[in-house]
């Protein structure tokens, strides 16, 4: 028999039913809505109410290419209302509102020892899940965030932060981590190709540590967007050559790093001719594994160096929650659609398929609640 579940949510009796819609992955380019159970929850574990989760590039890769075995349900920027919390919990009670990391390391294998904590074996369990294999959840109505991720991966949203803010915490800090790996030094002029959400980010960073920053795009109103946001040297890369613009603009050297920020490999070569002798390249979208032409001299002769950065860093971890919970940037303003989870599918072709217009996609299962006042939005 199923039994509803009774917690206490935002001062109110809300009972949890045993049954939730989510989106759930059955093959290549295959998601649909579907009835699943809601995850039961084990000692120290908690379910999160989800009201708000980004659609992020690597879930939608692994939807097209068939990577991952099916059923699954994606999504792991998952901001939400805490719904019950298991036995031995101490830090969240019902009515918190959090957002959770789904990939928290070990911190003491030989990867973590050498900081490289997206290939810890712990790091690679997904600690989050709303059923099947766990692969984040956030695309259900609740979700099930497993022991270790509540002690080290939870983090409470403060109230004057609204959950679509807050869900920009883990791909923040994937862009500090890229950052970080450059090493910038203030004065370098750098170049991000591509000015979707993630290249904005990585953008508005490279700024924020000194550099001079050159954005490039095939659409026009991606750039305006990068404009209003103070970067004055843009390239409408569907009406100029990147790398010849580029060179004009640093006496004929070409930038000292280029971001590659489009998950493209045709681009890795023109972002290595766009980079000045000795200069860095970081390729931070190149997910799929394939093969690329690079001149080998760029790298020996020219000392030109490839930069590689995958997923969060746990180091990093409080700085990204500070830079969006202190709204250092205005996250919201990258948001340009707003799915229910019933239109889940449509948001995912829609985020696979990019628009000129669109930009950040969010799936909020949260649309629906009836409390949606204040900054619970």
């Amino acid at each position: 028999m199923n039994i509803a579940r009774q917690v206490v949510i935002e001062d109110q009796t809300q009972t949890i039913p045993a049954t939730m819609q989510a989106a759930v992955y059955r093959g290549i380019s295959d998601v649909r809505l579907e009835t699943v159970p809601v995850p039961a929850i084990g000692p120290g574990e908690i379910l999160v109410r989800v009201h708000t989760c980004g659609v992020c590039g690597t879930d939608l890769k692994k939807i097209a290419t068939g990577s991952h075995s099916a059923p699954r349900i994606f999504g792991h920027e998952t901001s939400g209302v805490v719904a019950a919390v298991g036995e031995k919990v101490k830090k969240f009670t019902p009515a918190d509102r959090v957002v959770v990391f789904h990939h928290i390391p070990c911190r003491e294998c030989y990867y973590c020892r050498h900081k490289t904590f997206a290939q810890c074996a712990t790091y690679k369990k997904v600690g989050c899940t709303a059923g099947f294999e766990p692969s984040g959840g956030g695309f259900a109505e609740y979700v099930r965030v497993m022991d270790w991720i509540v002690d080290q991966g939870t983090v409470k949203i403060p109230d004057n932060v609204s959950f679509e803010q807050a869900c920009f915490v883990e791909p923040v800090n994937t862009c500090m981590k890229g950052i970080e790996a450059l090493r910038l030094e203030p004065g370098e002029t750098v170049l991000t190709i591509g000015q979707g959400p993630i290249g904005i980010i990585l953008s508005i960073l490279a700024r924020r540590a000194g550099a001079t920053v050159i954005t490039s795009d095939l659409y026009p109103e991606r750039l305006k967007i990068a404009k209003s946001l103070g970067f004055e040297h843009t390239i409408d890369a569907s009406q100029r050559d990147t790398v010849e613009a580029v060179r004009s603009l640093t006496a004929g050297r070409g930038a000292d790093v280029v971001i590659l920020a489009v998950g493209n490999n045709a681009l890795v070569r023109p972002a290595m001719n766009a980079t000045r002798a000795g200069g860095r390249v970081l390729l931070f979208a190149q997910t799929q594994r394939g093969e690329v032409v690079i001149d080998p001299a760029a790298i020996c002769v020219d000392e030109k160096a490839l930069v590689g950065s995958y997923s969060a860093s746990v180091d990093l971890q409080q700085d990204s929650v500070r830079f969006v919970m202190n709204r250092e940037m205005d996250l919201e303003r990258l948001v340009s659609h707003r799915f229910s989870l019933e239109e889940s599918p449509r948001a995912l072709e829609l985020a696979a398929h990019p628009q000129p217009s669109s930009m950040k996609i969010l799936i909020q299962p949260g649309m629906n609640w009836k409390s949606q006042e204040g900054t619970q939005k």
